[in-house]
């Protein structure tokens, strides 16, 4: 590498650390008089970047999903903020790295407290949508904090249906087993009682919703469901369910009933899209679908390797799609590099709003990408993970990743599978990436004793055998 590229991709790695230049790229979306946009975001669970049909799927079908796709751009090199669920959560909903909380570093939260949780003080993506007039209702999963100190209606839904913790059974919509297993499933901040499989509970709720708006009145719907999340129940196996003796369900599940949840999970999708539809509300919904992390245990994602806990590409690649007819082109396929945490600034600028200048965002405003009034651009992003003691950070093409004692340097664009380390070959970009993430690291929160972590061992999964049954190697 040339001196003049080295400089480059240091300018490259600095100048994406504030919200990027991109932010501010359109002043005002709603250029003169234009109607704001409702914005349905779906939000699936442990999805692999390869369930979905038209990112390779063959196994089971995605039809509603994939006619999403088709009908607005598929991104290809999209990332979740963190390998698992609640971290990822918080950089969502606030569009910065879960990092700079102390909830946010929790991986991930587990079980009720006063202090672990999203600040209801904190400005969200929600709240500050809520200051552009829009109405927002959240059905699903929250699991940012528990009630009384944290939950959706502290910190800017109008209305909350679903589960606060990180997992429930689709039948009972319990957080374990067991009859002294309280349900996990609220209304508000009351606990409610229903009967059904939950996936097909959440779009049914989430039609209702759909069919009591009106045009005029803009509204924000975070779809979060559960599925595909373990325990490995599909629509059928409600037997399963009642005999199941713990919910991560480690002796459970396979490759045809994953299928079918992922299926039960696109059917759902597609009855809340027929009735946005129907309503005549499509033409100005912005609808964007994407994963909390990567895939799970019987997820599909190839080309990549590595899976949820960890910052290999399959731990933290996720699919992403975006819809909004008559602004986004139909039939896209974007390689623009994107993260969780952009949805929040590119929402905000979509209607009309910016984020809160006392919480600048660490993500970018892909709006003028969606709208084809930006070409792609290259990023830096930076993860951490506490269980194998994990680093990773993307810059451009090249990625520097830290596993245990191990360290690499891929060309994730050319190795997807991240096989042939480099780093002998270009000790200079080795050595700046790993100095720059260390640069970073200083700005976040400091990863302590008390930080809850979890990761995939030897003697739960026969491929994970040189892990140990803490789920860690030391650094």
């Amino acid at each position: 590498m040339t001196k003049h590229q080295i400089n480059g991709a240091r300018r490259r790695v600095l100048q994406s650390l504030p919200a990027l230049a991109l932010a501010n790229y359109l002043p005002n979306a709603l250029a003169a008089g234009k109607e704001q946009p409702n914005i349905i975001f779906i939000l699936a669970d442990d999805l692999g970047h390869a369930d979905l049909g038209v990112y390779g799927q063959t196994d089971f079908k995605t039809p509603h999903l994939d006619r999403l796709a088709a009908d607005g751009i598929r991104f290809t090199q999209a990332y979740a903020n963190s390998a698992v669920c609640s971290a990822t959560r918080f950089a969502l909903i606030t569009g910065r790295y879960q990092y700079r909380l102390r909830g946010g570093l929790e991986e991930p939260i587990a079980g009720a407290s006063d202090t672990i949780g999203l600040p209801p003080s904190h400005p969200t993506l929600p709240s500050l949508l809520k200051k552009q007039g829009y109405g927002t209702a959240l059905i699903g999963k929250w699991h940012l904090g528990y009630l009384p100190t944290f939950g959706p209606l502290k910190s800017g839904y109008d209305s909350f249906f679903g589960n606060y913790g990180g997992a429930i059974d689709y039948f009972t919509h319990k957080p374990g087993v067991g009859p002294n297993v309280k349900e996990d499933l609220y209304e508000g901040e009351v606990p409610v009682h229903q009967i059904g499989y939950y996936t097909d509970l959440l779009g049914a709720r989430a039609v209702d919703f759909v069919n009591k708006q009106q045009a005029g009145k803009p509204f924000l719907l975070s779809l979060h469901y559960t599925a595909p999340h373990w325990p490995w129940e599909g629509p059928g196996d409600e037997e399963i369910s009642r005999n199941i003796d713990n919910i991560f369900h480690y002796d459970g599940g396979d490759l045809a009933t994953y299928g079918r949840m992922v299926e039960s999970l696109d059917a759902s999708i597609g009855r809340v899209l027929a009735a946005l539809e129907k309503k005549g509300l499509a033409e100005n919904t912005i609808v964007i679908f994407t994963s909390d992390n990567g895939g799970e245990r019987f997820s599909k994602t190839w080309p990549l390797t590595g899976q949820k806990t960890e910052l290999l590409e399959g731990g933290i690649r996720v699919p992403a799609i975006v819809r909004w007819p008559g602004k986004v082109k139909a039939g896209q396929v974007s390689d623009q590099v994107a993260i969780s945490m952009d949805w929040l600034p590119t929402l905000l600028a979509a209607a009309g709003g910016a984020p809160d200048p006392k919480f600048p965002s660490d993500g970018q405003n892909l709006l003028p990408i969606l709208l084809g009034q930006a070409r792609s651009n290259e990023r830096t992003l930076l993860w951490r993970y506490k269980a194998n003691a994990q680093r990773a950070i993307r810059s451009g093409n090249w990625k520097y990743l830290k596993i245990g004692k191990n360290e690499f340097l891929f060309d994730v664009v050319k190795d997807q599978r991240e096989r042939a380390n480099l780093a002998k070959r270009h000790p200079e970009v080795f050595a700046q990436l790993k100095a720059q993430w260390e640069t970073w690291d200083k700005q976040m929160l400091p990863i302590t004793a008390d930080v809850r972590t979890h990761g995939v061992s030897g003697p739960v999964q026969a491929d994970r055998y040189g892990v140990p049954a803490s789920g860690s190697v030391p650094d």
